[in-house]
């Protein structure tokens, strides 16, 4: 028997990045401008400063405008609003990304909602969310965009297939869903969640055909819990100690790779699954943010 498809996020991103450059570099030719990207992010979290590392340098590779802005981990909510009110005013600034979680003492949603719907090139912001919920071109946030992207780039057919998502949340779980059930060529799908509360999880994800794993926990998704020829989406990276790595610990998915490969049909790996599709979609917004600045399009 031969072994499921492995969906490679690593070339598919890499594809994908390649286009933006070519395209960017046409841009600056025909208009002297290329597209900005701002990040900012607030204190050290280690895993935050290696993402915004990951973003900087992926936009210097397609040949974006690039900036961090790095404010210590005491800055207060007014400090942060002030900050992305000069990034919305600066045309010269396309996409404006605020690196997530924030302190404690700095209220998430007033932010989001603060940066212009425009200059949303992850796709939070409520004006946004409720376009993509209806059907309606827009920001769509960037790891769903990109699980959709995957999805087409290996022909995987979602029309009237049973999708399972295990995870809920605004970034994810709620977005993906409502990207497989609209009425579109990557849609049409019968959808359903599943989250913390929902009673017998493995009963519900043994009768999909496309299983989209997004709950943070380490391994959850055993062999049983998965149907013969499934597609597995396993959106999950976490870390966990191995004294035999190099660094300390070994990244793994929702989804026991192992174990489940073997009844897929087609798996992501972690890493190099969903993980690097999201910084291509990021890269991917923001260029669609200043084509339409630039009128463009």
């Amino acid at each position: 028997m031969n072994g499921p498809t492995i969906i490679d996020g690593k070339a598919l991103s890499n594809k994908i990045k390649e286009n933006i450059r070519t395209e960017t570099e046409n841009f600056k030719k025909q208009t002297g401008k290329v597209p900005g990207l701002t990040v900012v992010i607030i204190g050290n979290d280690p895993a935050s400063q290696t993402y915004v590392a990951m973003k900087e340098k992926a936009c210097q590779y397609v040949g974006f405008s690039s900036s961090v802005i790095r404010l210590k981990a005491d800055t207060t909510e007014t400090e942060l609003l002030e900050c992305v009110k000069k990034l919305n005013e600066d045309n010269d600034v396309n996409g404006i990304l605020v690196q997530l979680p924030l302190p404690k003492n700095i209220n998430e949603d007033t932010v989001i909602n603060n940066i212009s719907v425009e200059k949303d090139v992850d796709g939070f912001h409520p004006f946004n969310v409720g376009k993509l919920l209806i059907g309606k071109p827009t920001f769509v946030s960037c790891t769903p965009y990109g699980i959709i992207k995957l999805l087409e780039e290996y022909g995987i057919s979602t029309e009237g297939k049973h999708a399972v998502i295990i995870g809920r949340s605004n970034i994810v779980g709620k977005p993906i869903a409502a990207l497989l059930m609209q009425k579109s060529k990557t849609g049409n799908a019968t959808v359903t969640i599943a989250h913390s509360r929902t009673k017998n999880i493995p009963e519900l994800t043994r009768q999909a055909d496309i299983l989209i794993a997004a709950i943070g926990k380490p391994d959850f998704v055993t062999s049983d819990m998965v149907k013969d020829g499934a597609v597995v989406i396993d959106v999950g990276i976490n870390r966990v100690d191995d004294e035999s790595a190099k660094r300390g610990y070994r990244l793994v998915g929702d989804v026991d790779f192992d174990a489940v490969k073997d009844k897929a049909s087609a798996i992501t790996p972690v890493p190099g699954g969903v993980g690097p599709m999201t910084i291509a979609m990021l890269l991917e917004n923001t260029l669609l943010s200043f084509k339409k600045a630039n009128d463009l399009i």
